[in-house]
């Protein structure tokens, strides 16, 4: 099998014909309005010249729609990290293949991913939708995904450009990052992508060394157009634009969300002084033209309403998904369970509920959940008990049921009803538009929603908003959010508040009225506005024992622990990688009760494992979509293999991490003082010291051997490349999945890592079976990114390329000598820092 390292360029070429002539005809106040959306979702429309609109969605692991809560269901994929996970570009780009499927049922043309940012430590809260610590498996992984899609007629959005590792303050926080650190770690996916032709890249929140990036001249001119050659268009993220002249300078094309707060008549005023390079305004156009004309929309069909669409063989490919982006971590000998093994006691905060993707802009309405639990239930033969043990919630968990939600555009609750909808939990969430016939400025809105307690009890009440609300229970005052309320960034981004509590008894049986007041206070097109009201009974040592007594009377235990979208989310980062609440302990007591103990893992990064030696097995599952429950139980039952790797090393305790010192930042500057050290290329140079479970980690349910492998050459000179071979057989009983992988260690000279990933092949192979994996290397994954020369070099001699299945298992040597001196200058010169 041969791991291919490059794309050729995807989807529709631009009719350079029609964008000129079309932009010869516009006027300059016409160009200046294609330069800012027209609302949350949607390019502007200029129907004199026959411009169509261009409809943006998110996200990366699922085609939302423009109602950014409750709207139309969708399906969800397996998230960044889960996707990383199976190291199998082929599979990726099956799903995003169906992604651009997904999109066209919300009529949108243009897919708001891939995510591309590293795993610079292990507190980013949005880890779980980025690919992996290493830039060469991001960029295999991302390649794929753009491919999946735009050669479907999607455009992709690539993101964030760049230095988003963390979302602390990201709003205003510079990323300071050395220029041979972001040419050799954070820009590879980027400059990949757009040689692939990618469609659109968006910048990020943050500040690069001072400035922000939206209006960074050096990285969206000097390097991404000038150097990379990117054709397509420059976009913001979500109101993430800061000036007028300063960004429309510096090469940002589109100002989102629409209508404009810093283009439109901003622009124009800044025209007429002179401030503005009106070959940029140009340029931006054109972009925007070439998006319209690439995305298809010239003809002028007519916009469709959003529905869902369940396709079977989207449940299919994100169940064959789950199990394979699942690591099996460690394995004593129990998995997969035996036929004999019937009574299973199923455990854990994360088994009944179904824990299916991150939080924030990834969120969409899911078809569908099967959780842990209903996964294994469906399944015939087994007996199953069920023990919570423990919580592990951030904010409480929100009631499951009908809220039915009356609106009026008053902010008293008086005059004609606007508008009424049921929701299926008791949250709301309103963002770029409001329900139909709904104000998006002032509105308040009346929420009612029935709770029926399974357990007498005194249960804890959770209210957070962003705008003004009050919690009451049988029309009793519960929880005040109204009376001093202020945005203190604690829930919703920048735009919520904290959460609120109040403890309230309940009887078992006992039917209790919910009922939520709402005001809105910055309308939908300037923030958030939102509500959620969460509830429950804490189970303390009475759960554990619980989970204990189900344990001590099965034959296996599995435990579904881990953390859930309000931690791992867009908006706010980790506060360490211990297991949130007691789950460390319930682990501990549960193994204790029984020895053949499964643990199942769902968070979007490492996590400390205390317990590790004392469990049978360790799965880690992330975030893997709708077929979760499925997927896992074929995985756990043996009807899968557990085909993941891990993209990213588990260290055991978060003091050892690359980023101890340097993070979250101070004074608005975080420092990125590590360098190009991040992830294994710092833990190689500890000797591993402090490593739970290295990079490119993950157990098969079969065996494998490797072959010494060989080079098609034993020298390498300019324009040449160098291909590794090694076959690979099983020796094992079952069919499973291989994943040879293809390091280059390179003198050690000018303070180069002990070893980078430069090339992986997936194989799968039934027993016996065997098949030759291939990795083809270019000069370029011989280089290393010389700051005084500007420019990448491979200094002559003798390099060593390592195979193997890890970073920490690569026994497999054998030498490649560069023959000469090899450099390749770059176009943007070293920008200066400001």
């Amino acid at each position: 099998m041969t791991h291919r390292t490059a794309l050729p360029k995807q989807g529709r070429a631009m009719d350079t014909a029609w964008i000129e002539d079309t932009l010869a005809q516009m006027t300059v106040e016409e160009k200046v309005s294609l330069l800012a959306g027209a609302n949350i979702w949607e390019t502007v429309a200029i129907d004199r010249l026959g411009v169509p609109s261009v409809k943006a969605t998110d996200g990366p692991n699922g085609a939302r729609g423009g109602v950014t809560e409750n709207g139309p269901t969708a399906a969800v994929f397996p998230c960044g990290i889960a996707l990383g996970a199976t190291w199998n570009p082929a599979l990726v780009r099956e799903v995003a293949q169906a992604l651009a499927e997904e999109a066209r049922t919300k009529d949108a043309h243009v897919l708001l991913a891939p995510t591309v940012n590293m795993h610079r430590g292990p507190l980013n809260g949005r880890n779980f939708e980025c690919y992996s610590e290493d830039p060469h498996l991001t960029t295999e992984i991302a390649l794929a995904y753009i491919d999946g899609l735009q050669s479907s007629g999607i455009g992709a959005t690539i993101k964030h450009f760049i230095g988003n590792e963390s979302e602390y303050q990201r709003v205003t926080m510079s990323s300071d990052i050395g220029i041979r650190a972001l040419r050799e770690i954070y820009l590879p996916p980027f400059e990949a992508a757009v040689a692939a032709g990618v469609w659109a890249v968006m910048c990020s929140y943050n500040r690069l060394n001072g400035t922000h990036t939206s209006e960074h001249k050096w990285l969206l001119h000097d390097l991404l157009k000038q150097e990379y050659g990117f054709d397509g268009v420059v976009v913001s993220d979500w109101t993430a634009v800061k000036s007028v002249a300063e960004s429309i300078n510096a090469g940002l094309d589109l100002e989102m969300p629409g209508p404009a707060l810093y283009r439109g008549r901003k622009l124009l005023e800044a025209v007429a002084r002179g401030e503005i390079d009106m070959e940029m305004i140009t340029d931006g156009a054109r972009r925007i033209l070439g998006l319209v004309d690439r995305c298809g929309v010239r003809k002028g069909a007519p916009r469709k309403p959003e529905v869902s669409v369940d396709a079977p063989e989207h449940r299919a490919l994100i169940r064959r998904a789950v199990a394979e982006g699942t690591v099996l971590l460690k394995n004593d000998g129990l998995l997969p369970l035996k036929p004999e093994q019937k009574k299973i006691a199923v455990i854990g905060p994360n088994a009944a509920v179904g824990h299916i993707m991150g939080g924030g802009s990834a969120r969409v309405n899911a078809h569908y959940r099967v959780t842990p639990l209903a996964g294994l239930r469906a399944r015939d033969g087994l007996d199953i008990s069920f023990a919570e043990g423990c919580a592990n919630y951030l904010l409480m968990p929100v009631v499951q049921g009908t809220m039915t939600s009356t609106f009026y555009n008053s902010p008293d609750f008086s005059g004609p009803v606007a508008h009424e909808k049921d929701y299926a939990q008791s949250s709301a969430k309103w963002f770029g538009s409001n329900e139909p016939g709904v104000a998006l400025d002032v509105f308040t809105v009346r929420s009612t929603f029935a709770v029926t307690a399974a357990t007498s009890g005194r249960y804890t009440v959770g209210l957070a908003n962003a705008g003004l609300a009050r919690l009451h229970v049988d029309d009793a005052l519960l929880i005040d959010g109204w009376d001093g309320w202020e945005p203190t960034g604690d829930t919703y981004y920048d735009f919520g508040g904290p959460e609120r509590f109040a403890q309230i008894e309940l009887e078992a049986g006992r039917t209790c009225t919910f009922r939520v007041d709402y005001k809105s206070t910055t309308g939908v097109m300037d923030g958030i506005q939102a509500f959620r009201v969460g509830m429950a009974l804490p189970l303390g040592e009475a759960g554990i024992v619980s989970a204990e007594r189900a344990a001590a009377e099965a034959d296996v235990a599995v435990l579904f622990v881990g953390r859930t979208p309000e931690w791992d989310s867009e908006g706010r980062d980790l506060p360490g990688i211990d297991l949130p609440h007691e789950q460390d302990a319930l682990i501990a007591r549960v193994a204790a009760a029984n020895p053949n103990t499964v643990v199942v893992l769902q968070t979007g990064g490492p996590v400390a494992m205390p317990w590790k030696d004392d469990v049978a097995a360790i799965l880690q599952a992330w975030y893997p979509g709708q077929e979760l429950g499925n997927g896992i139980a074929d995985v756990l039952l043996g009807d899968a293999e557990p085909g993941g790797r891990l993209p990213q090393t588990f260290p055991a305790t978060l003091d050892v991490n690359p980023t101890i010192g340097n993070y979250p930042g101070t004074e608005g500057h975080v420092a990125y003082e590590e360098g190009i050290f991040i992830g294994y290329r710092h833990y190689d140079r500890q000797g591993d010291a402090g490593v739970l479970f290295p990079f490119g980690h993950g157990l098969s349910y079969t065996s494998f051997a490797l072959e010494p492998a060989a080079a098609s050459a034993a020298t390498l000179r300019a324009g040449e490349t160098v291909t590794i071979e090694t076959v690979v057989r099983n020796t094992g009983a079952r069919r499973g999945k291989a994943v040879v992988q293809v390091y280059v260690s390179p003198p050690q000279e000018h303070d180069r890592p002990v070893k980078e990933l430069r090339g992986f092949a997936p194989l799968w192979l039934d027993p016996g079976a065997q098949d030759t994996a291939r990795v083809t290397l270019d000069m370029r994954s011989f280089a290393y990114f010389d700051t005084g020369r500007n420019g990448w070099r491979v200094p002559a001699g003798l390099y060593t390329v390592l195979v193997g299945t890890s970073a920490a298992q690569a026994p497999h040597e054998l030498q490649v000598t560069v023959t000469e001196d090899w450099e390749q200058a770059c176009l943007a010169a070293v920008p200066a820092v400001g």
